[in-house]
């Protein structure tokens, strides 16, 4: 959604004070954060204060990771956990959006999958690696499976949420005009639902960012966290930190397009333009 422009007060006006604090654009603050973190980071290095083995100054982090770019290295090892995490994420978003729309639309789904939903999200995923292992094997599938199970619950508690957070005035609207049931959930509920579940696709894409690199560490040769791992191992720690930085920028990376997909998405804009309308009254214009 757009950022609304502060009115600016008239002169001799009284100030209004009911923005409800209304966020407004600051993008010179992260920025400015982001350069203070990398100059008081890079002083420390310069100074003595952080051992280059231990910590390496941004410079020798920046050096290594052009150094992974032009040599090639390091894109084998990102395209094959950006693989990982496609696929994983997309069985798992498809499965959860299944089921945690069907828990926010029948009752009988959501007397069973909040129980169950409750008992299970809590377990650290990665732990059950080693079970995956057995069951799939060291390979491939069994990587996928650990992202996709933890893609599996966010996914559905923010599906059920949007679903059960929808106006029930705009749903008994519909059900008065006569509006088939499939109808209503695809015209009404999905639109207004949409926001919600958006925004649960920023939380599951950073889970499996998460968890492609810890199931990278175990039984992976290439990839972003095998890439890490060795390089701890080797004592390289620019390269090491070089691979955080990567996974930081690949973070944000899908962080700023998700926000920009939610931005673009407005949930009363089905009601204003007149889709409700058109739905509950077909014959009307």
């Amino acid at each position: 959604m757009s950022e609304r422009p502060t009115p600016t007060p008239a002169p001799g006006a009284i100030r209004f004070r009911g923005g409800g604090f209304e966020p407004s654009g600051r993008r010179w603050a992260s920025w400015l954060a982001f350069a203070l973190i990398v100059a008081l980071w890079q002083a420390s290095s310069s100074l003595g204060l952080l051992s280059p083995v231990a910590m390496p100054s941004p410079a020798a982090v920046v050096k290594a990771l052009y150094d992974l770019a032009a040599s090639g290295k390091i894109w084998n090892h990102v395209g094959q956990s950006l693989g990982r995490i496609g696929l994983g994420w997309l069985i798992g978003t498809t499965a959860g959006l299944a089921v945690g729309l069907a828990m926010g639309v029948f009752s009988v789904a959501r007397a069973i999958g909040i129980p169950v939903t409750a008992a299970l999200f809590p377990i650290p995923k990665i732990a059950l690696l080693p079970l995956f292992i057995l069951w799939f094997g060291i390979g491939e599938s069994s990587k996928v499976a650990t992202i996709a199970l933890g893609v599996f619950f966010p996914t559905v508690i923010s599906a059920y949420s949007a679903v059960d957070n929808v106006s029930r005035a705009l749903i008994r609207m519909g059900q008065s005009f006569g509006v088939p049931a499939h109808a209503i959930v695809a015209k009404i509920i999905l639109p207004g639902a949409m926001p919600g579940i958006l925004a649960g696709f920023r939380i599951s894409s950073s889970i499996a960012l998460i968890l492609v690199v810890a199931a990278e560490m175990i039984g992976a040769e290439y990839g972003i966290g095998a890439f890490i791992l060795a390089a701890g191992n080797l004592m390289q720690t620019d390269q090491l930190v070089a691979g955080v930085v990567l996974l930081s920028i690949l973070g944000l990376a899908i962080s700023v397009e998700d926000a920009s997909i939610l931005n673009n998405v407005d949930p009363d804009e089905t009601v204003r333009s007149g889709q409700l309308l058109k739905v509950v009254r077909p014959g009307r214009r």
